[in-house]
């Protein structure tokens, strides 16, 4: 489909909704009338990344919340909203944070370019950079670094939505909920597990710390 025409779009959206019924007669009448996901997806607003077709699912079944370079903080009501309604009224199980290898916003920060306004969210991928500042210069190169900030960052968003009064309320009434850290590859389509899974706010702190040595580990085998 050649690119620069909104007309376009309109006409694949017809192609595509055709595409659907046929596939499946009620696939529209069952989203009109159900909407229970287990899963909110935390990831970047780059358009490569996109959040259902990655893990194979279909409209429906993955709650979607972007923004650049995957931030969570604690300030960001539009985040936060979102997460309040995935875990209180749509009762999601998963919680995934996802970044991606090749992440713009994480290279603009690492070389400290100036793009305007996005400075100042992207400040805060630089706070990940210069609280992990010794590790990120002791054992990477310079070839390896974006993706080893990137993984960092993850993990980092990882503890942020755990410390979130919307999560840690939902572990104090015993609700079934993970908070998961991956790391999406535009190269081969794969996510990586960064193996920090936190089901209740008593074992964030050793999952975290076990997180940052095992990346340390692998950080300092390819260095």
């Amino acid at each position: 489909m050649p690119l620069g025409s909104i007309h376009n779009l309109i006409d694949s959206n017809r192609r595509w909704a055709f595409r659907m019924t046929q596939q499946d007669s009620a696939f529209f009448q069952r989203l009109v009338n159900q909407h229970t996901p287990e899963y909110l997806w935390i990831g970047c607003s780059d358009s490569r990344v996109p959040a259902n077709e990655i893990v194979g699912l279909l409209p429906g079944e993955l709650f979607v919340h972007r923004n650049v370079a995957n931030v969570v903080i604690h300030t960001d009501l539009n985040c936060l909203s979102v997460m309040q309604y995935a875990v209180e009224v749509l009762k999601v199980k998963h919680i995934i944070v996802c970044g991606h290898y090749g992440c713009g916003g994480i290279e603009a920060a690492l070389e400290n370019k100036k793009l305007g306004l996005i400075d100042n969210w992207l400040r805060h991928v630089q706070d990940v950079q210069q609280k992990h500042q010794q590790r990120l210069a002791e054992n990477l190169s310079e070839k390896i670094m974006p993706d080893a900030l990137c993984e960092l960052h993850v993990i980092e968003q990882v503890v942020n939505v755990c410390r979130t009064t919307i999560v840690r309320e939902a572990w104090e009434r015993e609700q079934n909920l993970t908070v998961h850290g991956w790391v999406y590859s535009l190269q081969d389509g794969l996510v990586k597990d960064l193996e920090i899974s936190v089901a209740g706010i008593k074992e964030l702190d050793s999952t975290y710390e076990t997180a940052l040595d095992r990346l340390s580990a692998c950080s300092a085998g390819t260095a």
